[in-house]
């Protein structure tokens, strides 16, 4: 019996992509923040911009053969930042800041259609509702779920700066099941990507994956050695709806 339906956040209950507009006004916006906090990096932007890049990869090259994410601190710390050598004491109580700022600049974000119908309609067959979410941020996903109109759906946010762990390890959906008390065999998880969202909940256990395509997809899945399908492929987010509709009913 189905009781639990998680998501994934950016790419599943939100579009999301990069542009090279974000990605400049990112930067333009760090340069600006750094100003202001007496960190001046005293360089063009473009070789801000170039160095923040670097840094990035650093940290990508730590990350992902790990599935380890760290906080905000050490991530802007000794990464993405390493190179300008700012004093940790002067920094670090504005990483989380940054790391807020980062996501919701760098990325472009909007709310998929018919998300709050979708969630309404779980909510009334009784779904306990949670997030899985890979973000390099501690408040961000709060935020900006409280920005859509949709925090009060979720019983439980589980997300990898907070864990440590980051999507494909099962760790991170473990933590979710312990923290909506749920089983994973009676939960379905909903994201975009075999990489990190399909292989990591079947590893986890969960009874049924489902996925939905995004702006990210075909980047994150690209030379991924494909341990497990979806159960479900859906282009409308809504359509979970009658998905979990049917399992529930036992059709």
């Amino acid at each position: 019996m189905i009781t639990s339906v998680l998501f994934d956040m950016g790419g599943t209950l939100e579009d999301i992509y990069v542009d090279e507009a974000s990605e400049r006004e990112a930067v333009k916006k760090l340069q600006e923040m750094l100003v202001s906090f007496g960190l001046d990096p005293k360089v063009s932007f473009d070789e801000l911009k170039a160095r923040v890049d670097a840094g990035w990869v650093r940290y990508g090259k730590f990350r992902d053969p790990s599935d380890i994410e760290l906080k905000p601190i050490p991530i802007w710390r000794d990464y993405v930042l390493a190179d300008f050598a700012f004093p940790a004491e002067a920094l670090e109580p504005h990483c989380e800041q940054i790391a807020h700022m980062w996501e919701v600049t760098h990325y472009h974000r909007s709310l998929r259609p018919r998300v709050p119908e979708m969630l309404e309609g779980l909510r009334a067959l009784g779904m306990k509702l949670g997030i899985v979410s890979n973000t390099a941020a501690l408040w961000q996903v709060f935020d900006i779920l409280r920005e859509y109109g949709i925090r009060d759906y979720f019983q439980d946010v589980t997300l990898s700066s907070v864990t440590g762990t980051r999507k494909p390890d099962p760790i991170i959906f473990e933590v979710a099941m312990r923290q909506l008390q749920s089983r994973p065999e009676q939960s379905v998880y909903v994201g975009d990507t075999v990489s990190r969202d399909i292989i990591g909940s079947k590893r986890a256990g969960f009874a049924v994956a489902i996925q939905i395509g995004s702006k990210l997809t075909k980047e994150k899945d690209a030379g991924v050695l494909r341990e497990f399908e979806p159960d479900y492929l859906v282009e409308d987010i809504y359509d979970v709806l009658p998905i979990v509709r049917d399992l529930v009913q036992g059709k």
